[in-house]
């Protein structure tokens, strides 16, 4: 069995626990706390009371109109709250305390959800106010641990009076059950009363305003009909005459009609006080417990909202994955990009005598060809600048995409969960549409067809594919000295006309003209193109290696520019709307989460 420490130091982690998670479960939307009945017992009951000296709070509660102040200050010994025939009504609780416990600091622990103030009068608990006050003074008859209070009806019209009634039956140990014959069966009373037993709270019955002759044979009729509608099982059970004078001189006398087989005269006050201290704290403590943990309408339920909320937010984030919406079917990178960039490659590895010389004729090539370049272009009907024309493509599946993802984001918010509604609802004010479509434009305009990023992804692609066909290296390498040794200028001239990835006529004419591809033709065609210009030189596996290669490149190439769109969809056009559904998402596998799990279980 746990000690009362360990299970003192096991509430303690639980609401340590609880605190952390709550501002992750508020923006979760996860119901809140304050005002649920498991909460307001762990915080106002058992947390209030680990600590603090021994103490039974006993609270006289009931409905209107039942002389339950009267009650109280026959309990009290002395006037404390306003009693009289044309029930005034408590609006606020009135506490009377030992001497010894008479500590502000103490009261205001155990008695968190009030304000309080210190009693002048016996009509200060009369008066209207929003606030919820507790007024309290010294009981000069109060026994060393005993606190009484007088509470304000359980059926009032106005339901304020409900919410202080409950808060002091969260705190009380003890509840002191103040009936009558027209309330002892009423709807009101019943509810409040089920609500104790659900937690567990010892009941002392106390019949007022009685004819004690008329009534004795009703009263277990009265009982009886009082423990069925409300489950609760009094430890003790009084009858108090209607003696009007008698109540006005605190002298009513209280008649234990239960346990025992015959009425006898008794001391409430007293029999309060004597009650088994130790038993009705782990009681009370236990029954509280209970309700804290209790599955359907405790914390385990509070977990549970939790998960459903993160499984909402979950299936948000999923729904608005920018990285799905940009999946479009993006354009292949001009093959005279991808040339460029491998000749510049090949260009640094060689020696500087040889890309001095290569430099030269590579000048000389492209302005002495320019003339046929735009002639065959025109017959073979391809665009003049091709990467202009790729950007023009590349410009429209952009388009596509953001229109695809607004469409969808426009569904969404007719038909999506509650976590997505509201907030699609206000991305999606205004001309979003036209404004989303020029920026993402703009964007695009400014982007470099090969960034640093994939430029330097294409080299450790080319360094990589180097160390894996040395042979073809070394033969690329011979022809490439070779050429800078004697290389005719008609040479260049051809490589360049025929520079396209369709060039099966660079290398027929270059063949034909001077009976091998030129370099750079076979450097940057052969590699990005499949590797046509190592046949006959190199096995076949390296034609295949190079027609991987190159289908890398461009495959990397689509994946970074759909990487590209959907950092700019997310941080452009649903700014923190994704990241804030991802954490939500992720609350449920937090340390927060995990930490409240075991501190439950610990205490289940």
């Amino acid at each position: 069995m746990p000690t009362y420490q360990s299970f003192a130091d096991r509430v303690r982690r639980l609401d340590a626990a609880l605190r952390g998670l709550a501002p992750s479960a508020a923006a979760l939307g996860a119901p809140k706390l304050d005002g649920q009945e498991w909460f307001e017992l762990l915080r106002n009951k058992l947390l209030a009371e680990l600590d603090l000296p021994p103490l039974l709070i006993a609270a006289v509660v009931g409905g209107t109109n039942i002389g339950k102040s009267a009650i109280f200050n026959c309990l009290a010994g002395e006037t404390a709250s306003a009693a009289n025939p044309l029930a005034a009504g408590t609006k606020h609780p009135v506490c009377l305390v030992p001497e010894r416990l008479a500590d502000p600091e103490l009261l205001a622990r155990l008695f968190e959800p009030f304000e309080l103030h210190g009693w002048r009068s016996a009509d200060d608990p009369l008066g209207e106010s929003e606030e919820n006050k507790l007024f309290w003074r010294v009981g000069r008859a109060m026994p060393p641990r005993l606190l009484l209070l007088d509470v304000p009806d359980v059926d009032s019209d106005a339901e304020v009076n409900w919410v202080r009634a409950g808060a002091v039956r969260r705190t009380a140990d003890v509840l002191v059950a103040v009936l009558t014959q027209q309330k002892y069966n009423d709807a009101a009373v019943k509810r409040f009363f089920r609500a104790a037993v659900e937690a567990d709270k010892p009941i002392v019955v106390v019949f007022n305003q009685c004819d004690m002759d008329a009534d004795a044979e009703y009263w277990p009729r009265w009982l009886a009909t009082f423990r069925e509608a409300t489950g609760a099982r009094p430890e003790l059970v009084y009858a108090v005459p209607f003696d009007r004078r008698a109540a006005e001189e605190l002298r009513l006398p209280f008649l234990k009609i239960y346990p025992g087989p015959q009425p006898v005269g008794s001391n409430l006050r007293d029999d309060l006080a004597g009650l088994c201290f130790d038993e009705i704290k782990v009681r009370t403590f236990r029954g509280a417990l209970r309700r804290v943990l209790d599955p359907s309408a405790g914390l385990p339920a509070y977990l549970n909202s939790i998960h459903a909320a993160c499984g909402d937010f979950s299936a948000a984030a999923d729904a608005l994955s920018t990285a799905d919406m940009a999946r479009v079917g993006w354009p292949s990178l001009p093959a005279v990009v991808l040339v460029d960039e491998i000749r510049d490659w090949w260009d640094e590895s060689r020696r500087s005598w040889s890309r001095r010389i290569h430099g030269f004729y590579r000048m000389l090539g492209r302005g002495a060809t320019w003339p046929l370049r735009t002639a065959w272009n025109s017959v073979a009907g391809i665009r003049a600048d091709p990467p202009a024309d790729f950007q023009r493509r590349e410009r429209q599946a952009v388009v596509a995409a953001v229109e695809k993802l607004i469409d969808e984001l426009d569904r969404l918010a007719r038909a999506g969960n509650d976590v997505l509604r509201p907030r699609l609802g206000r991305l999606l004010g205004g001309g979003t549409r036209a404004d989303v479509l020029q920026k993402v434009q703009a964007a695009h305009q400014n982007l470099p067809a090969v960034d640093d990023h994939y430029r330097r992804f294409l080299r450790s692609e080319l360094d990589a594919w180097r160390a894996a066909n040395p042979r073809a290296v070394r033969f690329l390498q011979s022809l490439d000295h070779a050429a800078a040794l004697a290389r005719p200028a008609f040479t260049v001239a051809l490589f360049f006309t025929g520079l396209h990835f369709a060039g099966d006529l660079a290398g027929q004419a270059a063949g034909a003209a001077a009976g091998h591809l030129a370099a750079e033709a076979a450097i940057a065609g052969g590699i990005a193109g499949g590797g046509e210009a190592l046949v006959g030189t190199t096995s076949e596996g390296v034609r295949q290696a190079a027609a991987r290669l190159f289908g890398r490149l461009q495959a990397r190439y689509a994946r970074q520019r759909a990487k590209w769109l959907a950092d700019w969809l997310e941080s452009e056009m649903l700014g923190d709307l994704l990241a804030e559904l991802r954490r939500g998402a992720g609350v449920c596998e937090s340390d927060e989460f995990r930490r409240l799990e075991a501190a439950v279980e610990a205490l289940s």
